[in-house]
């Protein structure tokens, strides 16, 4: 039977981006919920969507009865499936490699400057939008300089971060940058980022799931 996937997200959500590029680069087809997080409060928020993510949080992988939720959990879980091309090397050590190249991405840069932390910022301790700017460059910054001292002049790193094809580690970089770059960072001080970047966004992967090219972008 051929698999039926959903994959409940918002074009400009980091975490949904990283799954569409995990699902593009295994070619697999799926059809996508769109969860608007800004509209009316947030349609997370919403009781019907509670059901589908107790955390009100994109991506959510619908894979028949299946509710895949957390944006690693559920590349791991397209690449235990779905095997070929790997998104995570063979060898124990490369593997290791990746996954903490983007768990730098996923668990300390983005959880800091996401979405309900900004409005929380806002909300409950007044920062004004200059603060909250100046909040997500400097831990942005602050991981990115962590990544690029990883792989710049590293044996491992080749035209993506681990070797010369995609792995995990590169569907969490590009989405990263994109976020940089629309809070007006400046990434000139990380080439290498820069370099693996422009690798991958030379592939249609990776071009199919850039936030505008999404069904819900306005």
């Amino acid at each position: 039977m051929v698999d039926r996937f959903q994959l409940y997200g918002y074009w400009r959500s980091s975490a949904a981006y990283r799954v569409r590029i995990a699902l593009n680069l295994k070619g697999l087809e799926y059809e996508q919920v769109p969860v608007h997080l800004a509209r009316d409060g947030g349609e997370q928020h919403r009781a019907e969507f509670h059901e589908i993510s107790p955390q009100a949080q994109v991506p959510v992988l619908r894979h028949g009865a299946r509710l895949i939720r957390q944006s690693l959990a559920i590349i791991e879980y397209l690449d235990e499936l779905h095997p070929d091309p790997p998104l995570l090397p063979a060898v124990s050590r490369d593997r290791a490699r990746v996954r903490a190249l983007a768990m730098a991405v996923a668990c300390d840069i983005h959880p800091i400057n996401n979405l309900r932390v900004m409005q929380y910022l806002e909300r409950e301790l007044g920062a004004n939008e200059a603060q909250r700017l100046a909040w997500m460059q400097h831990w942005m910054a602050l991981g990115l300089e962590g990544l690029e001292a990883q792989v710049a002049d590293h044996p491992s790193t080749g035209d993506f971060c681990e070797g010369d094809t995609p792995t995990l580690a590169d569907c969490c970089l590009v989405p990263q940058l994109y976020n940089a770059r629309r809070f007006e960072l400046d990434l000139s001080p990380w080439p290498t980022l820069l370099r693996i970047e422009a690798n991958c966004r030379m592939l249609p992967a990776f071009q199919d799931a850039a936030p505008e090219a999404q069904p819900d972008a306005p």
